[in-house]
């Protein structure tokens, strides 16, 4: 998985620097202190909120999902989509928009305290 987590790095070295912390059997990649990336099984997922998810529908990706004691969860993260591993620039556009989720999420999490 390392090897995959490096190479994720280069794909969105245009966006900027991006670290990565195991969490839950995967990897969770942060820019600037907020997740907005998880990968789990070699796939990449990208944050989602109601402002960026049409993105993921339009290009038809999945929603990130798991089952636990025979129940099917899914979280606000999308399959990232294929063509953002060739192009630096459209990686950069696809972190930049989880990135503000993570980002409206942060602010939403505080203001409810």
């Amino acid at each position: 998985m390392s090897d995959y987590i490096d190479f994720l790095k280069e794909v969105f070295a245009t966006f900027g620097p991006v670290s990565s912390r195991r969490m839950f059997g995967g990897h969770g990649l942060y820019f600037d202190g907020l997740m907005f990336a998880l990968v789990t099984q070699d796939t990449l997922y990208l944050k989602a909120d109601a402002q960026n998810q049409p993105f993921f529908e339009a290009e038809g990706l999945e929603k990130f999902s798991y089952e636990k004691q025979g129940k099917r969860y899914s979280i606000a993260y999308f399959q990232a989509p294929d063509q953002l591993y060739d192009d630096p620039e459209e990686a950069a556009v696809w972190a930049r928009r989880s990135w503000d989720a993570a980002v409206r999420g942060a602010a939403k999490k505080r203001r409810s305290k």
